[in-house]
């Protein structure tokens, strides 16, 4: 059981410049001398992919992330990022945008909820998603579709901001997302009881071999106002003839949560085994406000969700709990930064995964940071991995930061097959040691999957993971 364990391209590549006759030649051999030409050729294609005119409300995003672009090459496992993660898969693979999603009638996903939205490789699908009971004031559409006023003026301010943390495939979501879904919920409002499910299907793949990898980018933005109140369920999967077949999904989303505002966020991946899914989560909170993620992740042949966290304020409450299973040939990798600026700051972070295949992999890399004047702050980190066959691996780095004197951390860290002593006890009590490991293995996991908020999302994803226990 192998364990390892330690504590535009110049903006817009030429900007689609409205001359029918541009000279990008001379510009060129600048490009190539600052960038990596894998890169530079992914986002040459992703601008090929997209409509010749950008509305002005994408223009500020793609010009940020393309020369933010040029001085990023590839990862590789030399940069401490990617030490365990490998993401030769898709170096190895033709990157085809995907420019026209043909979603079918029948989507294959069930949403009891009636506010959905529903997202076809970055492209929105009318056909498929209601908005029925969305308190007044509350928006959800598109960045290119919001009317001029104070909304549109906010996003824009949001969407225009840095993000100096953000990697290589955070840019190419910015330089390639053909639109950005926007939820806004103004100061006061909740959206609580009928929570807003997000599904964003997978829809274009290719066979197992060919080489090719179609790539999507989707991208949303949460603007959550002062003292409101959001429940959102985010849901990844390929549909159709993408089960089974190779894609790549490079997602992100941006969450701003206002002064005493709450985000209940839920997400879901259930890719294709045979894909690759990338995704993006950037929270900032302002003061007195709560963001809690339920995290449940058990597709894609390369699955890396980064998640990166900041405290704008005093009195502010994030928990993070993740629940993922590493199956053969699958890696499941968590890479998450959690900033703390501000006194009474209180954190709590779960990760859980299990390895049930001896080619499978786990990678967790937990970053909490306390910085100077984050006093009396109450931050604690957990991560445990169950490895149920020989040779399975898991790479766990749990970090805490700690500058400020006046606080109370913890962090804790465990790999192991299933405890000898409980499966003795339930054998004890007449169970055989097979339905013993089943039960132990179960309870594992649903000790997350249970802090999902919303029932009918909780029981389809118990349902899954049943599914999966018996297959294995």
């Amino acid at each position: 059981m192998a364990i390892s364990f330690s504590s535009s391209l110049l903006p817009l590549l030429h900007l689609r410049s409205p001359n029918p006759n541009p000279k990008p030649k001379t510009l060129a051999p600048i490009r190539a001398s600052l960038s990596d030409p894998f890169v530079l050729s992914i986002a040459e294609k992703l601008e090929d992919s997209l409509p010749s005119s950008s509305p002005p409300s994408l223009q500020s995003l793609r010009s940020l992330s393309s020369q933010s672009l040029l001085s990023k090459p590839w990862p590789s496992r030399k940069d401490e990022p990617f030490r365990f993660t490998d993401t030769s898969f898709l170096k190895s693979s033709q990157i085809l945008p995907v420019s026209s999603p043909n979603p079918p009638s029948d989507p294959g996903f069930d949403s009891h909820s009636p506010n959905l939205l529903v997202v076809a490789d970055g492209y929105p699908v009318p056909s498929l998603s209601r908005l029925s009971s969305l308190p007044s004031g509350v928006v959800a559409g598109y960045l290119s579709s919001l009317p001029p006023g104070p909304v549109l003026d906010r996003v824009l301010a949001v969407t225009a901001s840095e993000f100096p943390d953000g990697d290589l495939f955070w840019d190419l979501n910015g330089l390639g997302a053909p639109d950005v879904l926007v939820v806004y919920v103004p100061e006061g409002v909740r959206v609580v009881e009928e929570p807003l499910h997000l599904v964003f299907c997978s829809t274009e793949g290719e066979e197992v071999g060919s080489g090719r990898l179609p790539v999507s980018n989707p991208r949303v933005l949460l603007v959550v106002e002062k003292r409101a109140e959001l429940t959102i369920l985010e849901e990844h999967l390929g549909i159709g003839d993408c089960e089974g077949k190779c894609y790549w999904a490079n997602s992100a989303m941006e969450i701003l949560i206002g002064e005493g505002g709450m985000v209940k966020h839920s997400y879901v991946q259930r890719q294709s085994l045979n894909a690759a899914h990338i995704k993006w989560t950037s929270a900032r909170q302002e003061a007195a406000s709560t963001y809690e993620l339920v995290e449940v992740s058990t597709g894609g042949r390369l699955s890396r969700h980064n998640i990166h966290i900041q405290q704008l304020g005093p009195e502010t409450a994030t928990e993070m709990s993740a629940f993922h299973i590493a199956q053969s040939n699958q890696t499941q990798d968590l890479h998450s930064k959690l900033v703390l600026d501000y006194p009474r700051g209180y954190s709590r972070q779960l990760h859980k995964c299990i390895v049930s295949d001896s080619s499978g992999h786990a990678i967790f890399d937990g970053n909490i940071k306390v910085n100077r004047y984050a006093q009396q702050t109450d931050a604690g980190q957990l991560t445990r991995t169950l490895l149920l066959a020989p040779r399975a691996t898991a790479n766990l780095k749990p970090n805490l930061q700690i500058i400020a004197d006046d606080v109370k951390c913890s962090h804790g860290a465990a790999i192991s097959d299933l405890e000898e002593d409980q499966l003795f006890y339930l054998q004890t009590r007449g169970i055989d040691l097979q339905t013993a490991r089943e039960a132990l293995v179960f309870a594992f996991g649903k000790e997350v999957i249970t802090r999902i908020p919303y029932v009918p999302l909780q029981e389809s994803v118990t349902s899954r993971f049943k599914e999966l226990l018996a297959a294995k």
